[in-house]
């Protein structure tokens, strides 16, 4: 199937100059969003994937489904103050300036075979983060799911050394 119908390119949003590609155009078409997931579960179940992490919002929607579909946990990554219970947190930059991530300081056992889980691979620095978060908890990266890289902006480059899946490149 080609994922790339089913996405949506929105020009100058949020700001001038940009061209968002909106993911939602594909979550609301049943086929597409099954075929995407399932993509992502087969290489899950490659990797043998103990659980499933993921950045706020769009880790949530794109791996919360492949979590259950494996009959996995999900564990999620949120900013600063958005968790109830005791975490960790790190520090990561951004285009301008700088944000803070945290996970639950149980949410990861030593020695699970995790997979991060995003919508979009654009600089790498919230999966940087995020890859930092696990390994801290003594989580094991086994592989990084992605439904869109944006290959100009060569994040893929600050993932080195860990297993990265696309399902579509811009």
């Amino acid at each position: 199937m080609d994922l790339k119908k089913y996405i949506t390119t929105v020009p100058d949003w949020p700001k001038p100059g940009i061209k968002f590609l909106d993911i939602t155009t594909l979550m609301d078409n049943g086929d597409a969003y099954k075929y995407a997931t399932d993509q992502i579960v087969n290489y899950a179940k490659e990797k043998q994937v103990d659980l499933i992490v993921g950045p706020e919002a769009r880790g949530f929607i794109i791996g919360c489904p492949v979590a259950y579909s494996l009959g996995i946990g999900f564990a999620p990554v949120r900013k600063e103050g958005k968790l109830p219970r005791e975490t960790i947190k790190v520090n990561y930059g951004l285009e301008y300036g700088s944000d803070v991530l945290t996970i639950h300081k149980d949410a990861i056992k030593p020695g699970q075979r995790v997979l991060i889980i995003d919508d979009l691979l654009a600089t790498g620095g919230t999966i940087g983060a995020t890859i930092q978060l696990v390994e801290e908890l003594g989580g094991i990266v086994v592989g990084i799911a992605f439904l869109i890289e944006l290959t100009h902006l060569e994040g893929r480059k600050n993932l080195n050394g860990y297993d990265v899946l696309t399902l579509m490149e811009y």
